[in-house]
Order: structure tokens, then C-alpha cells, then sequence
């Protein structure tokens, strides 16, 4: 039916069908919900710098999805969501490489490299063993946010708002732990706790990325927005801000650039994030060269 609709057009098409197709509506809700989480979430992570952490994450999530597809057709569970499955795996994954972080760091990048090994491995034994084509998997794999369904649609609403409630809620703890630990130490702050609680959030924003670009591109989208964003942003409420607007406009470019061509997405929104990311630089670079 979608493939019906992929005719070549001119990106004012684009927002010409966006009133009449709903799928085209649904997709860009999407990556207007999904930029939000990516805004507060991302800011936190690039900051803390554990952008190797919420890789292993992402791809780990290929467990969950295969495992959830696997028993929808097997087991006959319609009401396993193949996004609950990746909800499941994300937070498992980010507290076993959050413990391990904390009280074993010799350990840390063994343990995230097998995290995100034997999660991709699962997942794909059980894709491999789901009886038919399993083509909405392929999509979580490498991404296409036009496939998103109205449960689908509910179910990234309802993460995005714990996200975005829980990420602001606890601002204050958060931002201590990951500009300092130390200092957090002593203001009393439970640093080990906060720590997971933002892998938590990482891998929850990593489920809802994961509709829009797939697990593959999953971490560009978290941070290259963010990379924009903080070249003009002083404090990290406003690079929240900024990079949750960046990348509104890069899904939403991304959609529009991609519906005429019928080219993925997914793909097309992290090319322009990542030439957005590469002309800030350049430009930036330009004029503190002229200043100083």
C-alpha cells in the first residue's frame, strides 16, 4: 500500500500528500516525538560521554525485537510488540554494562562489546528461525519510519513522556553526575543510582531512535544533532533545547528529501544531519580562526 503511494515527486509534494496520506502524518509525529527524548537524552549523553555505552545498547535491541517477533508467530502472542521485546533487551543491556561500569571498569569495553555481539547474534537466530519474511524487522534494522502504525505511534508517545518527565525531573542529579562525579559525591548525591538511571533512558531513547533511523544509524541521531547544538549553546538545558529542534528538522528534511526518490528515510535524515554537523563545524571553526 505504502509502496503505492512512493511515486517520484518534488519535496512540495511532500507536504502536499502529508494532509491526505495518514502514514505520512504518522511518520512525521514520529520523529517530532522521537526528537524531543533525543534532545534531552542525547544532550546527557554526549556530555557524559558514553556515546560506546549506548551503541552496544542499540544494537543489543535486536534481541528483544527477534524474540518478540519469534513469539508472535510461534506462540500465537499478537499482544507482544515487537518494541516490548525491544524495551526488555535495551534495559537489561544498559544495567548489565552500568554494574560493570561501576564495579568492574577494567572489564567495561569486554562487557559492551559482548553486549552488543550477542545481542545482534540472538536477535538474529531468532529472525532467522521466525517462520516467513519477517520484513518489519528488517525495517527496526535499518530503519523506516513510514511502516510506523497507530499502536506504534501510542506506545512512542507514552516512552517519550517518561523520558522527557523522568529526564527533566532529576536534571539537577543528572547534570552533577556527568559533569562531576566527585562533587556530586559530596553534595550527597547517589551517583552510582543516577548513573543507571540515565543508561535506563538511553536505552529507552534508543528504542523509540530505533523506528525512526534504525539500529544501525540509531547513534548518529543521538549525537550529531547534539554536536550542532552545542555550538550554540552555553548550558545544557539549551542544548537540550536546540538539538531537540535540529533534530525535528532533520527527520522532518529527511522524510521530505526521501519521499520524491523513494530512497530510505532513515539513511537521507543522517546524511543531513551529518552535513548540517559538518558546515557548523567548518563555519565555526572559520570564525574563531578570524577572532583570535
Amino acid at each position: 500500500m505504502i509502496i503505492r503511494f512512493m511515486e517520484r515527486a518534488p519535496v512540495s509534494e511532500f507536504f502536499i500528500d502529508l494532509q491526505q496520506h495518514t502514514f505520512l502524518q504518522y511518520a512525521l509525529l514520529t520523529g517530532f516525538l522521537a526528537s524531543i527524548a533525543c534532545g534531552v537524552i542525547g544532550s546527557y549523553v554526549v556530555t557524559r560521554r558514553i556515546t560506546y555505552i549506548a551503541g552496544g545498547i542499540a544494537h543489543s535491541v535486536l534481541a528483544g525485537l527477534g524474540a518478540a517477533r519469534y513469539c508472535q508467530v510461534v506462540f500465537h502472542w499478537g499482544w507482544f510488540h515487537p518494541l516490548y521485546g525491544a524495551v526488555m533487551a535495551a534495559l537489561v543491556s544498559a544495567l548489565i554494562i552500568g554494574l560493570v561500569s561501576i564495579y568492574a571498569r577494567e572489564r567495561e569495553d569486554t562487557v559492551i562489546g559482548a553486549v552488543w555481539a550477542i545481542g545482534m547474534a540472538i536477535g538474529i537466530l531468532f529472525i532467522y528461525k521466525t517462520p516467513g519474511y519477517n520484513e518489519n524487522l528488517m525495517s527496526y534494522l535499518f530503519g523506516n519510519i513510514l511502516m510506523v502504525s497507530a499502536d506504534d505511534l501510542w506506545l512512542i508517545a507514552g516512552l517519550d513522556s517518561l523520558i522527557i518527565v523522568i529526564g527533566v525531573l532529576f536534571y539537577n542529579q543528572l547534570l552533577a553526575v556527568c559533569f562531576d562525579e566527585e562533587f556530586a559525591r559530596l553534595r550527597g548525591i547517589r551517583v552510582e543510582f543516577y548513573y543507571l538511571l540515565l543508561l535506563c533512558l538511553t536505552a529507552l531513547t534508543v528504542v523509540l531512535l530505533v523506528s525512526v533511523v534504525g539500529i544501525v544509524l540509531v547513534i548518529a541521531l543521538m549525537t550529531l544533532p547534539v554536536a550542532v547544538a552545542g555550538v550554540f549553546a552555553k548550558r545544557l538545558w539549551q542544548m537540550m533545547v536546540f538539538s531537540a529542534v535540529f533534530t525535528v528538522m532533520f527527520t522532518t528534511a529527511g522524510l521530505a528529501f526521501s519521499y520524491g526518490p523513494d530512497i530510505p528515510a532513515g539513511a537521507t535524515t543522517i546524511v543531513i544531519a551529518g552535513m548540517a554537523y559538518l558546515l557548523t563545524f567548518i563555519v565555526h571553526r572559520i570564525i574563531t580562526k578570524s577572532r583570535s
